[in-house]
């Protein structure tokens, strides 16, 4: 994502009607409920540059994936005022120095509760909304009607543009994902499974049932997988016993919701989209993994949230020998990983491979054998890859010791 500037002062382009804007009601937000804002011009949503959980990230559009860095609460200040709180750092929108000019950067930030230049009034204009910061006055806007990945947010003077104007798309409740302490649910029932079940995008609900019967439970390569997931499906709430063959194969975009691996196969599940895919694993967890859990051949994003893992080899690996490459993103936050473990991820830097942690949990391993990151030379050979290097350096594993808890 393009770095933004710190300040602007170009007048912003373009022209559009002027519309009436009526104060909308508070109870058309739902307060329990997190919500992803896309620009009325650009079709892009409002996101936090890099993911980033640091206190004065700035604030920009970007392609809709959904991640945490993309969702937003509404917390009622009052008198019909709101901040609105990143799901992924728990900080909110501010006018950067609570500036009142136009141009002026947005970013997030802890701050004061009580500083009015984190504090937003809802308009209603038609079906989509304006937010206006109660400190300026001015509203919420991609700069220069940009619709490019990392277009600039900032506030400028209330023109009820289509650049100042966002649709509210609800997400969901606080909940979610199980977190990485829930207890490991009870079977509802047992499925036993002959062929690779294949879903399609309009997903499956296992209701906890455990599916069993694929592969021999080794690590052979060749085994099928359990389930074959079409592109946009979502498979939740569904346990794999053992055997469970190569577990779950994503084709494209995908959404794995509290799935449980009692034990894992050759892998939990495998990534296999192409560079644009956005693959989320919410909650659910992983055991007996002799290799790895998660295992990312084809491109795009992967985020892993809310997860838990226990006694594994590595938790997330970026393909480091397949014969076609991409450059992949992978964002894991609020993860509780039991040791015996051999890392939380691995990346190959020659491809521009990125990972992004926070809020995690290691358990048991005290003098800290479990690798965070790991950095490598991918190959499209077949090779085995090289390793070059562990731990965070900023640039291609993105963390702090903050992030970072042993329990």
């Amino acid at each position: 994502m393009a770095v933004a500037v710190t300040a602007i002062t170009t007048a912003a382009l373009g022209a559009a009607g002027l519309v009436t804007a009526q104060q909308a009601s508070a109870a058309s937000i739902d307060l329990s409920a997190y919500y992803v804002l896309k620009n009325q011009n650009s079709g892009k949503v409002l996101d936090v540059w890099n993911y980033s959980t640091a206190d004065g990230a700035v604030i920009n559009q970007w392609t809709q994936n959904n991640g945490d860095w993309q969702q937003f609460k509404f917390l009622d200040m009052g008198s019909g005022f709101y901040r609105l709180q990143a799901k992924h750092s728990g900080k909110v929108l501010n006018v950067q120095g609570a500036s009142t000019a136009d141009g002026a950067q947005v970013i997030q930030s802890n701050g004061d509760r009580n500083a009015t230049s984190q504090q937003w009034s809802i308009q209603d204009i038609g079906s989509n909304i304006q937010l206006i910061n109660r400190n300026s006055g001015k509203a919420l806007e991609v700069f220069e009607w940009s619709t490019a990945d990392g277009g600039n947010v900032v506030q400028y003077a209330d023109q009820n543009f289509a650049n100042q104007q966002w649709q509210l798309i609800k997400i969901g409740s606080s909940g979610g994902g199980t977190g990485p302490t829930t207890p490991w649910p009870s079977e509802t029932g047992s499925v036993k499974v002959d062929a690779t079940i294949a879903v399609s995008s309009s997903g499956l609900d296992g209701g906890n049932k455990r599916y069993y019967g694929i592969g021999d439970g080794g690590q052979s390569e060749s085994q099928d997988p359990m389930f074959k997931l079409a592109n946009g499906a979502t498979l939740s709430n569904v346990i794999i016993g053992a055997p469970a063959g190569d577990g779950v194969h994503c084709d494209g975009n995908c959404t794995l919701r509290n799935v449980w691996w009692l034990d894992v196969g050759e892998d939990a599940a495998t990534f296999r989209g192409g560079s644009s895919t956005v693959a989320t694993v919410d909650g659910g967890g992983a055991k007996s993994a002799s290799d790895k859990v998660f295992q990312h051949n084809g491109g795009g994003t992967l985020t892993i949230k809310n997860f838990q893992v226990t006694n594994f080899g590595k938790l997330y690996r970026s393909c480091g020998n397949c014969s076609t490459q991409y450059k992949r993103t992978v964002v894991i936050q609020n993860i509780r990983a039991t040791a015996p473990g051999t890392s939380i991820a691995g990346i190959n830097t020659n491809y521009g491979d990125t990972a992004t942690l926070s809020g995690i949990t290691i358990v048991g391993d005290s003098s800290k054998k479990i690798s965070i990151c790991d950095r490598y030379t991918g190959n499209s050979s077949g090779n085995e890859p090289t390793k070059t290097g562990s731990g965070a350096d900023g640039t291609y594993c993105r963390y702090s010791s903050s992030d970072i808890t042993y329990s």
